[in-house]
């Protein structure tokens, strides 16, 4: 049987470039693992953090280390290959330069996390390989990333969300005048507490927690040298539940997944520091409850129009009985101890068996 060729693209130019590599890591060893080993040959393809791409042997020496390769600065360049020999590289024109192996690959499996991977910006280009590839298109991914494009079909669908309100960085950065307005609208508006994000950045970066005049206008700035357009919510004392969709045309939900953590929200450090956060598979909540987040993840999951895989993150108000969404991450992080492959788990679908779903589920969408 001849073995389907899987480029496992990670790395990135997002803050997340470390959190892609541990999943990649995860993902090439389940593809390594029982009838996978006789099914896929892995070709795996590396992003350095400056946007440089990386042929076979650097990206497996990543790979097996685990550790980033440093960027360098520009002009000619030279690393010490697996082989030992240097592999010289002129960087003017290696940013958007895909390896000669690329040409081999039968399906990508695109292991990126955050703004340059997860975005739409490498679907755009793989789309234009023709060649299929794990996850959501274009359209799926700039949505499930841009959080005012996400809420907004959200709401079309019907979904339930906290109080947000939209704002840009021009306004932000404005005349003295200017502001001093916008915060009086934010506060009338939402009030406080109240969290205020970058529209597109993932795990969590960038965000703050709001309680007063002062901290709304520290973040205001602070989230304005992330991104031009920013999102302002209102606080809800709320249980953070998740739940996984695989699939694409007909997805399926996962069991319910409860965090439980220490601190104002869920941000970088608690996500990727182990013993921070608390997970609980199951989440301890009513089978009729469990039942409305699954209905409701997988819709939004449509409303995105998500492929492959996504991770739905909800909110539920216990004292009322009410379940809003917070948001859909069309790749979430991928080791074998992230939330979403857990999720999988406890439904019943090893993490070897997961990853060759997902490729199973990239050609079908490719071969429509």
């Amino acid at each position: 049987m001849t073995k389907v060729r899987v480029g496992l693209l990670f790395g990135g130019c997002s803050g997340e470039h470390e959190v892609s590599i541990n999943s990649a890591r995860a993902i090439a060893k389940a593809l390594q693992e029982g009838p996978n080993a006789e099914k896929y040959d892995i070709l795996p393809m590396y992003i350095q953090k400056d946007g440089r791409w990386r042929s076979l042997d650097i990206a497996q020496k990543v790979l097996e280390s685990g550790k980033p390769l440093p960027s360098l600065p520009e002009g000619e360049e030279k690393i010490e290959s697996q082989t030992g020999s240097d592999l010289a590289m002129d960087t003017s024109s290696s940013l958007w330069q895909t390896p000669s192996q690329a040409g081999e690959i039968d399906v990508w499996f695109p292991v990126l996390h955050g703004p340059n991977g997860e975005d739409g910006t490498v679907q755009g280009l793989l789309q234009l390989m023709q060649v299929p590839f794990v996850g959501s298109g274009v359209l799926g991914s700039a949505m499930g990333m841009d959080k005012i494009a996400m809420k907004m079909a959200f709401a079309s669908a019907g979904l339930p969300q906290v109080k947000y309100k939209t704002v840009t960085r021009s306004q932000v950065w404005s005349n003295p005048c200017v502001f001093p307005k916008l915060c009086d609208e934010i506060e009338e508006e939402i009030g406080y507490p109240c969290f205020i994000k970058p529209a597109n950045l993932g795990s969590s970066v960038g965000i703050s927690k709001a309680r007063s005049r002062s901290e709304l206008e520290t973040a205001l700035d602070s989230a304005a040298s992330y991104d031009r357009r920013l999102i302002i919510e209102a606080s809800v004392e709320a249980r953070e539940l998740e739940c996984a969709v695989l699939g694409n045309d007909f997805p399926k939900a996962s069991v319910v997944g409860e965090i439980s953590f220490e601190g104002d929200f869920y941000d970088y450090e608690i996500k990727y520091t182990q013993g921070l956060a608390d997970l609980f598979i199951p989440a301890p909540v009513s089978e009729a409850i469990a039942s409305q987040i699954q209905d409701m993840a997988v819709k939004a999951f449509l409303a995105i129009d998500a492929a492959g895989l996504g991770r739905v993150d909800f909110f539920y108000v216990e004292s009322t009985g009410e379940v809003l969404i917070n948001e859909i991450n069309t790749f979430p992080g991928f080791t074998a101890t992230s939330m979403y492959p857990r999720l999988w788990a406890a439904s019943g679908i090893s993490f070897s068996e997961l990853v060759a779903n997902l490729i199973d589920l990239a050609m079908e969408r490719h071969s429509q």
